[in-house]
């Protein structure tokens, strides 16, 4: 569908299995990234890295990284410069990609435990936040961590630790319950990334590290190119989810 045109956020998208984030960037500046990646697993859980030039992965044999995304993000000295809804033209022999694990993956399983989705319930992308905690750089990469929200009832807010901390390969458990200020959000209405969530009475603000950090990271380290997944627009892997799950 994807392939074919479709374009809308894939929360709530063929539940059970794993969705991850995109960073292609030219090979000189992958070394960067892998390590990047390395030195922060929990908002870059680094699930796959193609050959320079390659659109395929292991995580979906037969799928095209070039087409197979719903949007998709191009940088230029970043900055995004466009969205398209394939990339066919933009890709390089040279670029080589990171797969990195989504919270959408675990939606699922919390849906499953009796966790609402707010953001799915109203239609709508989950919202997302450049925070004041920074990752470690590595090389050239620098930037700070990007977090999901979503509002979750305080009664079962530890449930919801529980569950996605069984899955440290989609980010596993949150990183910050209740206060946005000490994260440095002044706004939760106002995200910088996805679409602001309606919170109901009694909900408590759950934060977990996300894969669009590293987009924070080529904003604030500028590569000359890179390709990403638009913000919420995943690719939906042919990994259950279930594998995501720790021993």
């Amino acid at each position: 569908m994807f392939r074919d045109g479709t374009a809308r956020p894939t929360t709530g998208w063929c539940s059970a299995y794993t969705q991850v984030n995109l960073i292609a960037v030219p090979a000189d500046w992958a070394q960067d990234v892998a390590l990047f990646c390395r030195r922060n697993p929990k908002p870059c859980p680094l699930l796959d890295v193609t050959e320079p030039g390659s659109p395929s992965t292991a995580l979906a044999p037969g799928a095209d990284l070039r087409t197979d995304l719903p949007r998709y993000r191009v940088w230029e000295n970043g900055v995004p410069v466009e969205e398209p809804r394939d990339v066919v033209t933009h890709w390089r022999d040279d670029l080589v990609s990171f797969l990195i694990g989504c919270s959408f993956t675990f939606e699922t399983a919390l849906r499953g435990a009796g966790v609402p989705l707010r953001h799915v319930d109203q239609g709508r992308n989950v919202a997302m936040y450049r925070t004041n905690r920074y990752c470690r750089p590595a090389g050239r990469l620098w930037g700070p961590v990007v977090v999901s929200m979503r509002p979750v009832p305080a009664r079962l807010v530890g449930t919801a630790v529980r569950v996605s901390a069984r899955m440290p390969g989609v980010h596993g458990g949150p990183v910050h319950i209740g206060s946005p200020a000490a994260l440095g959000i002044a706004d939760l209405n106002r995200p910088d990334y996805g679409d602001p969530v309606r919170a109901e009475p009694g909900d408590v603000p759950v934060f977990w590290a996300c894969g669009v950090t590293p987009q924070a990271a080529l904003m604030a380290s500028r590569p000359p190119f890179a390709i990403t997944h638009a913000p919420g627009y995943m690719f939906i892997t042919d990994i259950p989810d279930i594998d995501q799950q720790a021993a």
